[in-house]
């Protein structure tokens, strides 16, 4: 049966993307196929595109989508025929109109959880649940400083932040990006700052101590003002390097500047196993159902105009969410 797929043959810039016709067999064993309604667009993608983390090629690209199950491979268990479904994790593949998917890195969606929401949900949320909620455990009473507060893993991380209690201190790039944080749960938002006078403004929020815990996904140009932002003892979590690798560092550096903690996390180690997938997803889709994460969905693509979204995305033109949507 032919569906359609992005696809890129050689790593390079957002013209490498190709929308092409391909082959989808059956369903193997342990496998079922997934129509897609939406696919989510994440910066690891263009990280794939681009050569930053290799892959074998030809490849498939994304990891993020919602949809519908058609058919179900030999030992699926747990999963029907007509199961609306989200994943973020798998082999990659995402950006297309269907393919097949090991059943264990499903996950149901609730009634009141719609497939737009979910393709902008999946990662980005399952993001933030390890960052507030496992990496460094965000209690009442912490300041938090959140870089790129007004994208996809901001926003929910912000909102998420602010509702377990902490002060939530974001950067971002623009003045409609801070009017946004703001909106989102920052209550300081720290706009065009230059990376040399960030921990003097983050110090001046927090009565001159710091923050407990920098999210940093900005990479090489926050890394070290992100490091001179924290507090004695407090945690340096770097999960993405959207201007590039963060710099080596030696560990006494850690010890000079407070005794502090250095993690460079993934999410798919957090939900290598099918129980943690399941329980931060059950978690996540709680706090959007409650009212407490609101997705903003804010940018939206066919998905034979990928290249176009992978454009704006590495550009910063973009807030909240990317999706593309299967014709």
């Amino acid at each position: 049966m032919s569906e359609y797929a992005v696809r890129f043959h050689r790593t390079g810039g957002p013209e490498v993307l190709q929308y092409e016709a391909v082959d989808l067999p059956p369903p193997a064993a342990g496998e079922v196929r997934v129509r897609h309604h939406a696919v989510g667009v994440n910066f690891i993608d263009i990280y794939h595109r681009s050569g930053l983390y290799p892959l074998p090629l030809p490849s498939g690209l994304g990891q993020e989508a919602a949809g519908v199950v058609e058919a179900l491979g030999p030992d699926v268990t747990g999963l029907a025929v007509g199961d609306r479904v989200a994943c973020a994790s798998g082999p990659l593949g995402a950006y297309a109109t269907a393919r097949n998917m090991p059943a264990d890195k499903l996950v149901k969606l609730p009634d009141g959880i719609d497939f737009e929401t979910a393709a902008a949900l999946m990662l980005k949320g399952l993001t933030a649940h390890y960052l507030l909620r496992r990496t460094c455990r965000v209690e009442v009473g912490d300041a938090v400083l959140i870089h790129a507060a007004a994208g996809g893993v901001g926003l929910i991380a912000c909102q998420w932040a602010r509702a377990l209690g902490a002060t939530v201190i974001g950067t971002v790039s623009t003045p409609d990006k801070a009017e946004l944080a703001r909106a989102n749960g920052c209550e300081h938002v720290l706009t065009g700052v230059a990376a040399a006078d960030l921990p003097a403004q983050v110090r001046a929020l927090t009565g001159g101590r710091g923050v407990r815990v920098v999210y940093d996904g900005i990479g090489r140009d926050t890394f070290m003002a992100s490091i001179d932002s924290l507090a004695p003892l407090g945690m340096m979590v770097s999960y993405g390097n959207a201007s590039g690798p963060a710099p080596a560092i030696e560990p006494g550096l850690l010890a000079q500047k407070g005794s502090l903690f250095l993690t460079r996390p993934t999410l798919f180690h957090y939900i290598a196993a099918r129980a943690d997938l399941v329980a931060a997803a059950d978690e996540l889709f709680a706090r959007v159902l409650d009212g407490t994460i609101r997705i903003n969905v804010r940018q939206r693509h066919a998905l034979q105009h990928s290249a176009r979204a992978h454009e704006e995305l590495a550009a910063r033109r973009t807030t909240g969410s990317t999706i593309l949507l299967p014709q």
